[in-house]
């Protein structure tokens, strides 16, 4: 193409609507845009998902002296952790609310550990499909160059090479480097859930003990 015809195929390009460049940039990038699509649906529809789990537990912004009072006052107790509360403190002794705890971890962190971990792995894979993109892209590009006379035909087949390298190397790094940050979110979000069931067990083991040197006193 010589200057004008490439002037008119800019401006054309930039008439139409975001969602034909969109989808135009889309088929650019070749085959490696399904893989990335679906890496990419994997980590925001996960991470949505453990956001929603994390959300649901309703332990954010629950004052220590809060939960402390429902532990002593069963009438007191709201929502998730007043239901968690009714659970454990039937516990007769302190190895009754440890087994109760470590239930309640294996029903509640395991899913959010599971998660994290296939979202770990789809981020670190992003980078990866996008790399392996550009290998694609350069090798039409190597083989138009080594095939081609040098017409038009061939530098179209260099530029679509040329493009799909390109397109792949960004559009997994724009993949990776959001899914890094939410991934991170995520893993403190269950980092502190968890030490929040480790403080409310404390908690729940200082109750029992209390109840019991009580009942052992008034015997």
């Amino acid at each position: 193409m010589n200057p004008d015809q490439v002037a008119a195929a800019m401006a054309a390009e930039a008439e139409l609507p975001l969602w034909e460049r969109a989808l135009q940039i889309w088929l650019d990038g070749g085959w490696a845009m399904i893989a990335l699509a679906v890496v990419a649906f994997a980590i925001f529809g996960i991470g949505t998902d453990l956001f929603l789990v994390i959300r649901s537990k309703r332990f954010q912004g629950l004052r220590e002296e809060t939960w402390r009072t429902w532990i002593e006052d069963p009438s007191r107790r709201r929502g998730r952790v007043g239901r968690i509360l009714d659970v454990v403190t039937v516990g007769r002794n302190i190895d009754e609310v440890s087994g109760f705890f470590d239930a309640i971890r294996a029903a509640e962190l395991a899913p959010i550990q599971r998660g994290l971990r296939v979202m770990k792995t789809c981020v670190a894979a992003a980078p990866l499909l996008g790399l392996l993109g550009t290998v694609t892209g350069m090798l039409t590009t190597f083989a138009a160059l080594s095939s081609g006379s040098g017409g038009d035909q061939t530098m179209g087949a260099i530029a679509s090479g040329i493009s799909e390298a390109l397109i792949t190397t960004e559009t997994g790094l724009i993949i990776a480097l959001p899914g890094v940050f939410f991934q991170y979110q995520m893993n403190r979000g269950y980092e502190r859930y968890r030490a929040f069931l480790a403080q409310l067990e404390s908690g729940c083991n200082q109750h029992v003990y209390r109840r019991r040197r009580a009942t052992r006193q008034a015997a």
